[in-house]
């Protein structure tokens, strides 16, 4: 299986697809690069070299006691990318993974990186604070990592089956095999690099990495998204990023990449072929 060991020991998994320009992934918590499977196969098809990684402590990565922090997980996405020799990359992250992109093109990416998208994506910071008045309470955050240390598996379920689908919605169309596979991958990861994401995911402020940012950036967030509201995170990041644009998805959820894939896939593709 291939792996690269990062300067601290942790071997992190990854996937490495076709041939081609290539178009890097960057997953939500608390799943892994399999969450990308319908943008993967998609591009593979059409002529991209697709690269995905599992984030230290998630998927089939190593389950290390430490290091679950952004810092750690932007370079670990930056040891992938000295690995493979990737340049010209155009770097695609989702919820936490979105924060991972921004933070990784901002402190790594000169030189290597063409183009960024966010989708449904963490930044700029997801927490209440004074300086951010609309963000989520921290109860909510704490509600989360109760959950965790006390019965993860009837959490992830309760996600996957309720609002990271929209499938808690009047007339949903319910897919067991979407709740199955997300409570899969949820599972395969560690309880403590899960415990200790929410914290990276929810406090870390990315205000000075969407400024730092100088790459054409799309924005993708549905506005039915329950996991990360559109109005703290989107509506805001596109102020923050010099080229960017926002692309709004009337109804779409959290986990619009896998439900909705034929419509992300196809606004992706002309992103990156722009």
């Amino acid at each position: 299986m291939p792996f690269v060991t990062v300067s601290d020991g942790t071997e992190i998994f990854y996937k490495d697809w076709g041939s081609g320009r290539p178009v890097m992934f960057h997953h939500g918590w608390p799943l892994s690069s399999d969450d990308w499977d319908a943008q993967l196969l998609f591009l593979v098809q059409r002529g991209y070299r697709v690269i995905a990684h599992d984030r230290r402590g998630h998927g089939r990565s190593a389950q290390v006691g430490d290091g679950h922090d952004m810092d750690h997980y932007a370079a670990d996405a930056a040891a992938v990318v000295a690995q493979l020799g990737l340049r010209d990359v155009v770097h695609v992250g989702h919820s936490t993974g979105g924060g991972e992109v921004a933070r990784y093109v901002a402190r790594h990416g000169a030189g290597r990186v063409a183009k960024a998208v966010l989708i449904g994506a963490v930044p700029p910071l997801m927490v209440q604070s004074e300086s951010n008045p609309g963000g989520l309470p921290i109860e909510a955050f704490d509600d989360f990592r109760e959950a965790v240390a006390t019965n993860r598996s009837q959490f992830y379920l309760d996600l996957a089956s309720g609002p990271f689908y929209g499938f808690n919605r009047p007339g949903a169309d319910i897919s067991q095999g979407v709740i199955q596979n997300w409570w899969r991958q949820g599972m395969t990861g560690s309880a403590q690099a899960h415990y200790e994401g929410i914290k990276a995911f929810s406090e870390t402020d990315f205000t000075d990495d969407l400024r730092a940012i100088d790459v054409p950036t799309l924005i993708m967030h549905g506005d039915d998204d329950q996991i990360v509201p559109i109005a703290n995170s989107a509506e805001t990041a596109v102020t923050l990023v010099k080229n960017a644009r926002l692309k709004v998805y009337a109804g779409l959820s959290h986990g619009m990449c896998t439900v909705n894939a034929d419509t992300v896939n196809s606004d992706l593709l002309d992103f990156i072929e722009s």
